[in-house]
């Protein structure tokens, strides 16, 4: 059962969007609208996307990328925080985090694709070589 449920959480972090799809199902069958659901969706999958874009850069690469990547999602914040306040001139939190998550989301999707091809790239180059 340990075993499952390991192979299950890897499953889960080297593919995100199984994560996504998952959540956006379950949230279907539980009849969130649409916008609710894709929403909830991106924000669990945020989570994921913490762990698998360093994990998939460490293991292309061997190089760690958890502080850097935390350094730009902490001035990503800052950046919001600060363009929020010049415009409302008070902060309301909650829309101010969603708005930072949805954000976080959208950069880490794009990294962990940007990854994923690259790390297709590499193999078929390397596969290439090789023949």
């Amino acid at each position: 059962m340990i075993l499952f449920l390991q192979f299950m959480l890897a499953t889960i972090i080297i593919f995100p969007i199984i994560a996504f799809l998952i959540m956006l199902i379950v949230c279907r069958i539980l009849k969130f609208n649409k916008q609710k659901a894709i929403g909830l969706a991106a924000d669990v999958t945020t989570l994921i996307l913490l762990f698998s874009v360093p994990i998939a850069i460490r293991s292309l690469w061997e190089l760690s990328i958890w502080i850097p990547m935390l350094v730009v999602l902490l001035i990503v914040a800052i950046i919001f925080t600060y363009m929020d306040w010049r415009s409302k001139k008070e902060i309301e939190v909650g829309p101010l985090l969603k708005k930072i998550w949805r954000v976080d989301f959208l950069m880490l999707s794009l990294a962990y694709f940007t990854v994923w091809l690259v790390g297709i790239a590499h193999s078929v180059m390397i596969f290439m070589m090789i023949e």
